[in-house]
């Protein structure tokens, strides 16, 4: 069962036959039950205006066996006293239920003397004279309105069903009758029976509609989803994150989902290109300091009077910082959080300024949350190189600039040239001015100063400086506020 329905299509057409089957049938129910209502309502109408024809007849002193009413065919008709006896009833009349009385032979006459002591006995509950009904009739009145009742009658050996109408109505000779008359339910039961044969046919014909245009629509809806899953499912197969899903000509969610499946795999792509790029020139970068250490080494396992042990210390350092370098950033990359302490830039600064010639500090106290050893290897990065490109000053301004912190470097060198403004934070990166190994590191600086900038919520940027040379703004939300998502 649970692989009949897996599908989104199957289970969307099922959902959708299940919706219209129950709409179906409530409104199939509301029909009949309104149908049959109205029917009835009807077939008592009916039945009441044979009962106040026969009270008209009775209240006009036509005698019993003058009734006009008694001699229709399909309309039983009962007269009753006040004592439900049976006074009067259709001919041909066999059984009834439901009516005034089971009771279809009139009983036997009873004297006028008798009549009238009958009537003076019920009709009077206490000294007033007044009757012991609810509504008070004059003779020859007739009540209004009438009670319903559903029952059956047999007549000449048929039996139906009936919708019978009482009516009371007050004779001048014979008190209070009542008159109880049917109305065949017959065309009610066949129209409520057609109605519910109707339904019977049509409704599992219109589901089986509804199936099926669900089917073919939720299946055109979908072909573009399995295009992109076999595409997807071709790109896991073949490692290659150059080839993208298709995407439909249209404007709805699938489209949209094509179109993000497309923007991940290429910003997979670019990740999985960036780490080949890191991988292969961290390669190259460790090579060099290596393979010096070793030919330092080498030399001096043959020659112990030619070892250079300041060279080897030298090249030691480089590759342990290189090492440390590396480090940093694949911890960068794995999406490593800065810790949320609170660190005083100024002072930071400051600490980072100490022991550097020729570096101005001007700072108001700004606080920020983040990795104090991070952030201090921004500022160490960014100092060492201006120290590298600065001719006599570099100046280090901290200050509060709205809901951010501003942390500047300027020098007062050559500066950085507009078209490479950006690709100094790339990694392994250096300009022409900066290629010498011994004195431009490997290039991973400013590429660790910015990637632990954006770890923070913040942005480094590069420009000018006032002094004509190289100006590295660093920014970061201030203590307390919200960082939010890292900013590339």
């Amino acid at each position: 069962m649970s692989r009949l329905f897996g599908s989104v299509r199957s289970r969307a057409t099922l959902g959708a036959v299940l919706v219209v089957a129950v709409a179906l049938v409530a409104a199939g129910a509301a029909v009949l039950l309104s149908l049959r209502a109205n029917l009835t309502g009807e077939a008592g109408t009916r039945a009441e205006r044979s009962a106040q024809a026969v009270a008209s007849e009775l209240a006009a002193r036509t005698p019993l066996g003058k009734l006009s009413g008694l001699d229709a065919e399909d309309t039983p008709v009962q007269i009753v006293d006040e004592d439900g006896v049976l006074l009067a009833a259709s001919e041909d009349l066999e059984r009834i239920s439901g009516a005034g009385t089971a009771e279809v032979t009139p009983a036997p006459a009873r004297s006028g003397a008798d009549d009238g002591r009958d009537r003076d006995d019920d009709d009077r509950d206490d000294d007033s004279g007044r009757p012991d009904d609810d509504e008070s009739l004059e003779p020859g009145e007739i009540a209004q309105g009438a009670s319903y009742a559903n029952g059956t009658a047999t007549i000449d050996g048929d039996t139906e069903d009936y919708r019978f109408a009482a009516v009371e109505v007050e004779t001048p000779d014979r008190g209070r009758l009542t008159v109880h008359a049917g109305s065949p339910l017959a065309a009610e039961h066949s129209a409520v029976g057609t109605a519910l044969t109707a339904m019977l046919i049509g409704f599992p014909l219109l589901l089986g509609v509804v199936a099926g245009v669900t089917w073919l629509v939720t299946g055109r809806a979908l072909r573009p989803v399995e295009g992109i899953r076999r595409e997807m499912a071709a790109i896991t197969a073949s490692e290659d994150l150059r080839r993208r899903v298709p995407e439909p000509a249209t404007h709805d969610e699938v489209a949209r989902l094509a179109r993000t499946t497309n923007a991940t795999l290429a910003a997979l792509e670019a990740s999985v290109e960036r780490q080949r790029r890191f991988v292969a020139d961290a390669s190259h970068e460790l090579r060099s300091p290596i393979a010096s250490l070793r030919t330092q080494l080498e030399v001096a396992a043959a020659h112990p009077e030619l070892l250079d042990l300041d060279g080897a210390v030298e090249d030691t350092v480089r590759l342990q910082n290189l090492a440390a370098d590396l480090l940093l950033l694949a911890r960068l990359d794995a999406g490593e959080r800065p810790a949320g302490t609170r660190v005083d830039l100024a002072t930071l600064a400051r600490e980072e300024a100490a022991g550097r010639e020729g570096v101005t500090v001007e700072a108001e106290p700004v606080e920020v949350s983040g990795s104090r050893g991070q952030l201090g290897r921004v500022l160490a990065n960014l100092l060492d190189n201006a120290e590298r490109h600065a001719r006599e000053r570099i100046t280090v301004t901290v200050r509060r600039e709205g809901g951010e912190a501003v942390v500047g470097v300027a020098d007062d060198g050559e500066g950085v040239a507009e078209a490479d403004r950006e690709r100094i934070f790339e990694r392994f990166v250096r300009l022409d001015a900066a290629r010498s190994r011994d004195d431009g590191g490997a290039g991973l600086g400013l590429a660790i100063a910015r990637d632990v900038a954006v770890r923070h919520g913040g942005t480094l940027t590069a420009g000018a400086a006032p002094a004509g040379g190289a100006l590295f703004e660093l920014r970061l939300p201030l203590a307390g506020a919200d960082r939010g998502t890292p900013r590339a």
